[in-house]
């Protein structure tokens, strides 16, 4: 990340911060030590990518003999060959009939009814990149003319020498935007795989909706669907329909899923393999990035707050999805805040409506007068700590929170945490008004919004705990070199490398997985008091066959995968207990003896009750759970 600089004075700043480092490492592993857990766990590793549902990525996945598992192959969706299966028609999709309601909808049976595909619409390149080109683009593939390798390893410091050959490749060679004919299994109307002989595994593919009242569209939600196994009686079966109606040029992508028994996806199937999966996580929100991760940060939803006098956000800032017309079904207004505690404002009283209908009876848990952000918007403060108060102002930003995480918990224990974002040193830089052009890339690569304490004033507005707690992934791989780590880190790739479609690939998170899996391996003093969580923001707009429980307003949504990787959780089970990404925070809370971080954020949920005869639904839902069932503690 050092692109403003020499390499032989990288080398030198390198050798100064390595002696420092060394010299405090003793002193601050014995701080994360010292503080008592219940569990043999003493470091949390929380490593999140984007954008993929637990079918696209494991929809294919065959667990071990005495493990079971919930995906499109077991359901007979899909075959082992990766065909449509007997069952083909569980994954089938439909169509809104004309003329179209006048109020926003998230049942299909409340407008003219609906229509199957005959064929689904053809899978498109939305964002996808055509070829190979310069630094300037800001997103690979790259060509190594203009990025040669030695800029790549400044872009990337973390990734190995041998891993470096995975930016140069995967252009599309077509249009933005048009039919991705690449993809040669999307035929007829169901799930299908991404992969073949004309689209390998390591290629850009094409993005799609995820915004929230369009996922409360695409679920199709009505309790009169409703089945033990599927209590939401939410059928998920509008998914191409709300993209295409939002013109967002995704046509099918949703329905895509990579074959892992065919050699998708080699080092999820290897962790999945020797370590512990869960088959019934889930992303907590309906939506997308900055709403997951304020939620892993928080297991809250973060709302405008007063800023220079101003109580709510401006007027054209709120969300309206009222469909345009009859005829038009996109959004009136598709815009990033609304008020959820007032039925009376668009869109909200068809989600408060079908809450109130759930036996369950889930409150929507929206404050009075609050407005939500649902979609995403930067924070407004910047990296380096400035207040952007002019795009505050405008409704483009989010004020300062005074909404409690979990970092501020583990302040008040003197319990060690980091967030180690991808691109977080070049972004302070560029707020500091640097215009080197490796800085401008690497910077606007950096995630602010995947970051839940860049929100938080407690730790924004203070420049010492900015410097204490939020650092660059660089900083992260150089502690674990050293065998050093908090107590807690969360761990966030850069853009370029976090696994989301068209602006990355999952190969290239991938690597950064296998990277961090292999160092930890080589240190088994620290790998014996570790536990890497690997999972997604948010599903990304994939469909996906498994079920959720609405708990709120806000989610659940789909599943996305976790795979939980420490010596504990070995053996290649397959866990069915319903989580989300509260149940993170639920777990570093029980470790270390916290208690919920507010009166009304998810952590105060009960653990699942779960059945063998339906294994995926709680008894006593709302319930989250705190991964404890992941683990095997039992031969500590």
């Amino acid at each position: 990340m050092e692109g403003d600089v020499t390499p032989k004075f990288r080398l030198i700043q390198a050798g100064v911060a390595l002696l420092a480092f060394t010299l405090g490492a003793t002193a601050s592993r014995a701080e994360s030590d010292e503080h008592s857990t219940a569990t043999p766990i003493k470091h949390v590793i929380v490593l999140i990518g984007e954008n993929r549902t637990f079918d696209n990525i494991f929809g294919t996945y065959q667990p071990k003999e005495g493990q079971s598992v919930s995906n499109l192959l077991s359901k007979g969706i899909v075959m082992s060959s990766g065909a449509a299966g007997p069952n083909a028609a569980l994954s089938q999709q439909y169509q809104i009939n004309q003329p179209f309601p006048s109020k926003y909808f998230i049942d299909a049976l409340m407008t003219a009814g609906k229509t199957p595909y005959t064929n689904l619409p053809a899978p498109n390149t939305a964002y996808v990149p055509t070829a190979a080109a310069g630094l300037i683009q800001g997103q690979g593939p790259f060509d190594p003319t203009d990025v040669p390798d030695s800029l790549l390893a400044i872009l990337e410091p973390s990734f190995e020498t041998e891993d470096l050959g995975l930016f140069r490749t995967g252009a599309s060679g077509l249009p933005q935007f048009s039919t991705d004919t690449r993809i040669i299994n999307a035929t007829g109307n169901s799930s299908f795989r991404i992969t073949s002989a004309a689209l390998p595994y390591d290629s850009y593919t094409g993005d799609m909706v995820h915004r929230l009242f369009h996922m409360w569209q695409q679920s199709d939600c009505d309790v009169s669907n409703a089945t033990p196994s599927n209590p939401s009686g939410c059928l998920n079966d509008l998914y191409p329909f709300v993209g295409v109606a939002r013109n967002d040029g995704s046509g099918s992508n949703a329905m895509g899923f990579y074959d892992i028994q065919k050699g998708d996806a080699p080092v999820f199937k290897h962790l999945a393999d020797e370590f512990t999966l869960n088959d019934n996580y889930h992303q907590p929100v309906m939506g997308g990035t900055a709403v997951q991760h304020i939620m892993l940060g928080t297991a809250d939803a973060i709302y405008w707050e007063s800023f220079q006098g101003i109580m709510q956000p401006p007027a054209a800032s709120v969300a309206d999805p009222d469909p345009k017309s009859t005829t038009n079904v996109a959004f009136t207004a598709d815009k990033a805040w609304t008020n959820c505690s007032d039925a009376s404002q668009p869109g909200i009283a068809a989600i408060v409506n079908y809450l109130a209908t759930l036996p369950w009876n889930p409150a929507p848990n929206c404050d009075s007068g609050h407005f939500y952000m649902i979609n995403n918007l930067s924070p407004g403060t910047l990296p380096n700590g400035t207040i952007d108060a002019a795009s505050i102002l405008t409704g483009s930003k989010v004020p300062p929170s005074s909404l409690r995480t979990i970092g501020d918990a583990l302040n008040d224990k003197n319990i060690s945490w980091a967030y180690y974002g991808g691109g977080f040193d070049a972004a302070v830089r560029v707020a500091n008004g640097s215009t080197v052009p490796v800085d401008l890339v690497a910077g606007g690569n950096y995630c602010d919004i995947c970051n839940p304490f860049s929100y938080a004033s407690s730790i924004m507005d203070d420049a010492t705990q900015r410097s204490k707690h939020i650092k660059d992934a660089i900083d992260f791989f150089n502690q674990l070199d050293q065998g050093d780590l908090p107590s807690v880190a969360y761990v966030k790739p850069d853009s370029l490398v976090d696994g989301h479609p068209a602006s990355s690939k999952l190969d290239l998170f991938e690597a950064m997985l296998e990277n961090i899996v292999d160092k930890l391996k080589a240190q088994p003093e620290l790998f014996s008091d570790t536990v890497l969580f690997v999972t997604f923001d948010e599903g990304g707009g994939y469909w996906d066959s498994g079920t959720f429980t609405p708990l709120d307003f806000f989610g659940d949504g789909p599943r996305i995968p976790l795979v939980v990787v420490s010596p504990y959780a070995r053996g290649g089970k397959v866990v069915h207990s319903y989580n989300d990404h509260a149940s993170v925070v639920k777990f570093i809370e029980r470790n270390w003896g916290l208690k919920p971080l507010t009166s009304r954020s998810r952590d105060n949920l009960p653990n699942p009750m779960m059945s063998a005869a339906n294994p995926y639904v709680p008894t006593n839902i709302p319930a989250v759970g705190d991964l404890f069932d992941m683990f095997d503690f039992s031969h500590h």
